[in-house]
């Protein structure tokens, strides 16, 4: 209340001026009363305030609890988005692999010759099809069930009883796309002289059985996240990294292209008697190259949906998608102009995909420049695989097994040659075992399968199959009939 005695004093200098006359005795005695109320009433404001001044403590807290629930329900609306927006992302992403079907489609179509048009369209949509079926009964439990001691699934055969908007399906969309890729890889390889019966056992078996099991050794603890198993394979719990399937999408589908024709053989007319290779030059190389950007359009999807989350990680992995396949068709053309004297369509073609098998493992783990190395190096194994091949006399019709094969190896080990956080020697082993034990296993098994197939129901086509072209020998049909697709007179 000092302010209030500052006040008094200075009415009594006001008062002194105003009214001389009033003796200085009677105004005193009057201030000091005004004063001794003032400090009655001073006491009685203090008793008032301690009363008051908890007041606003308690109103904070009211205000706290309050705000609490609001940030609550807004960071649950966030968290929400996010994952609503990670199963549209998925599931677009899916449908980015899957329009790769059609990629493979017109690749093969576009190297091989014109009589085998429509077995190569039914090759490629049926093996599919049946990868779809498989995969649903059997191979996405063996991938991603409860783990039997790293090795295989052992359980979620059985899915349709997740709730409709169970965020297990987009995952399941998302990984039946990856099976159709691994299978229809050696569709390309052995065109040309297969059956097409013995064609779909293998498709079945493979989607069924071979790539869920190096699937599960590899990414077998990612189903968890969608409430599917949750156990880590063997080579995932030795820190093997795949991120998006050098190895267990194209190193197993390569290495079963190379089995496939080495049961099947060479192409008739492929290769002279004394072993000099003949070419077989494809019908439409405007529609293989049609292919090759369908497939590198797929890719993405490939590559970046396989962080299965929709965030800002994506956006470097499609730049290595790019970079990579860019780099790698330069390197496979300029490395092949080198050795033949002119430049090839179809090994650029191929080195392209090449480039992208590479960077589809290390996609998320390196630099757009050190994509640029990945890519360069990956075009020259191209090459130089597709030579050699033929110098050994193996027919790779479209050359699925130095694409696949080859890249696949070099791609998983790209993830420790490259990694941004620095190389690590016990690292590039892993990578070395989980490739090579992939791509080993998936070559054993299918060799056993294409070998009895082979012998159950035959897997070559006949020589006089081969010359009137598959179209007419498997499905009494003509691709283009207007003109003449046969070696027939």
């Amino acid at each position: 209340m000092l302010h209030f005695r500052a006040c008094l004093l200075a009415l009594i200098a006001l008062a002194t001026c105003v009214s001389a006359q009033e003796s200085n005795a009677k105004i005193e005695a009057k201030l000091d009363t005004i004063i001794k109320k003032l400090d009655a009433s001073q006491g009685t404001l203090d008793e008032v305030a301690k009363a008051v001044k908890p007041a606003p403590a308690t109103a904070a807290p009211s205000a706290a609890a309050a705000a609490a629930p609001a940030d609550a329900a807004l960071k649950s609306d966030i968290e929400t988005v996010q994952m609503n927006l990670n199963y549209v992302w998925m599931v677009a992403a899916g449908a980015l692999v899957f329009v790769m079907q059609a990629g493979f489609a017109m690749v093969e179509l576009g190297f091989a010759r014109a009589k085998n048009s429509i077995n190569i369209i039914m090759k490629n949509f049926l093996d599919f099809c049946i990868s779809a079926i498989v995969f649903l009964f059997v191979g996405f439990g063996l991938m991603f069930g409860t783990s039997a001691g790293g090795w295989i699934g052992s359980d979620s055969f059985w899915i349709s009883s997740h709730a409709a908007d169970d965020k297990m399906w987009a995952f399941w969309f998302f990984q039946v796309v990856f099976a159709g890729t691994a299978c229809t890889i050696v569709s390309g390889a052995m065109a040309e002289r297969t059956k097409f019966v013995g064609y779909l056992i293998y498709a079945a078996l493979l989607a069924g059985i071979v790539y869920p099991l190096g699937g599960h050794w590899a990414w077998g603890s990612f189903g968890g996240a969608f409430g599917v198993g949750g156990e880590k394979g063997w080579l995932e719990a030795l820190g093997f990294v795949d991120f998006a399937g050098s190895t267990v999408v194209h190193g197993c589908g390569g290495a079963c292209a190379l089995a496939g024709i080495l049961v099947v053989g060479a192409r008739h007319g492929r290769f002279a008697k004394d072993g000099t290779p003949r070419l077989i030059a494809g019908h439409n190389i405007p529609l293989a190259a049609l292919g090759v950007f369908i497939l590198w359009f797929g890719w993405f999807g490939f590559n970046a949906g396989s962080t299965l989350i929709g965030n800002g990680t994506i956006g470097r992995i499609a730049v290595n998608t790019t970079i990579a396949p860019a780099a790698a068709a330069l390197s496979a053309m300029i490395s092949m102009w080198f050795v033949q004297g002119r430049p090839d369509v179809g090994i650029t073609l191929n080195g392209s995909l090449g480039g992208a098998v590479g960077v589809t493992a290390c996609c998320a783990n390196i630099s757009p420049a050190s994509a640029f190395i990945v890519g360069l190096i990956a075009g020259i194994i191209t090459t130089v695989a597709t030579i050699a091949l033929e110098r050994m006399q193996i027919d790779d019709a479209v050359g699925a097994v130095p694409v696949h094969l080859c890249n696949g190896w070099w791609g998983t080990l790209s993830v420790a040659l490259f990694n941004m956080d620095g190389f690590d020697a016990h690292k590039l082993g892993v990578q070395a075992l989980g490739t090579f034990s992939v791509t080993l296993t998936a070559f054993v098994i299918c060799f056993g399968i294409f070998k009895l197939v082979d012998k159950l129901v035959g897997l070559r086509a006949t020589d006089n199959e081969q010359i009137d072209g598959l179209d007419f020998a498997e499905h009494a049909a003509n691709a283009y009939p207007d003109f003449q697709t046969t070696e027939q007179a």
